[in-house]
């Protein structure tokens, strides 16, 4: 069974600076694609980014050069950098995991594991 745990989320201002981290089962990071997605409450759940085994990224045009996934599979643990952040950036942010299919930031809210999440809010 995957478990996902995400830590990391907080307050911070607009222009500001966040790391989430994701801390998985042990062999899930270095087996499993893995990504990130966001959800405001009422709206559908938005693929944020997405890194396959062999470290190949994706990402949402929203947040394209302001964010960073990557992995450290020895500490089985999935970060987003989040760098020069928005009042739109505002949701709750979880990790997922999905062992087969494409590795896409568009199937990330469809992936059979996802945590709990973490809620970041920017304020303006």
């Amino acid at each position: 069974q995957v478990q996902l745990q995400e830590s990391g989320g907080g307050s911070v201002q607009s222009g500001g600076s966040l790391r989430l981290s994701c801390a998985a089962s042990p062999d899930t990071v270095n087996k499993y694609c893995m990504g990130w997605f966001r959800q405001v409450p009422g709206n559908e759940r938005e693929g944020v980014a997405a890194i396959d085994t062999d470290d190949t990224t994706s990402y949402a045009d929203s947040v394209k050069g302001r964010f960073t996934i990557s992995q450290e599979n020895t500490k089985n643990t999935l970060y987003l950098d989040m760098n020069n952040v928005k009042p739109e950036d505002t949701a709750m942010y979880y990790c997922a995991a999905q062992v087969a299919g494409p590795c896409t930031v568009e199937r990330v809210p469809l992936f059979g594991y996802r945590g709990q999440g973490t809620q970041v809010t920017v304020s303006s």
